[in-house]
């Protein structure tokens, strides 16, 4: 069973849908994953329980993944106690170009060179950007397709926080 929920994208103004993942009786850490970012260090949800970790899937040729990278970069370094942003680029042809953007862009949280099989690990990944959010517990809560501000995302955890 998937439940929606509103998330104000902040860009363009608009409400957007995401899906909530949650399945009746079945507990969704079972999206558990394993990666490897650009500087050879292993990254999987259990090393982050306790902290929200929010993986976003992007691409150098995408323009809403570069516009959202600012904001993923500010909650990574403003949060990191309790928020981890990973990103995952997808369908680049050379890593040496997906790492100088990633430099150009001062991004400052683990960027993975991601493919078909890093994507595998979490469900669907339809379009760029595509983020997957896991609370402290290491269950999937949200699912966004699109853009995400780093409005939006505080003010969803703040609600999850309140109960």
């Amino acid at each position: 069973m998937k439940h929606t929920f509103p998330v104000l994208n902040g860009r363009g103004g608009g409400l957007k849908w995401a899906l909530l993942l949650v399945m009746v009786g079945l507990s969704l850490s079972a999206h558990a994953f394993t990666l490897v970012d650009s500087k050879g260090k292993t990254h999987s949800l259990s090393q982050y329980k306790g902290k929200w970790v929010l993986v976003n899937f992007w691409a150098t040729w995408c323009p809403p993944c570069l516009e959202e990278i600012p904001d993923l970069v500010s909650l990574h370094e403003n949060k990191k106690n309790n928020l981890v942003v990973l990103g995952i680029a997808m369908s680049y042809r050379d890593p040496k170009e997906v790492l100088r953007y990633a430099s150009d862009m001062m991004v400052s949280y683990p960027v993975i060179l991601g493919d078909d099989k890093a994507a595998q690990q979490f469900g669907e990944v339809p379009a760029l950007p595509t983020t997957y959010l896991y609370n402290p517990q290491g269950k999937a809560v949200a699912y966004n397709v699109g853009a995400l501000t780093r409005a939006a995302v505080e003010k969803y955890i703040g609600a999850k926080k309140k109960g």
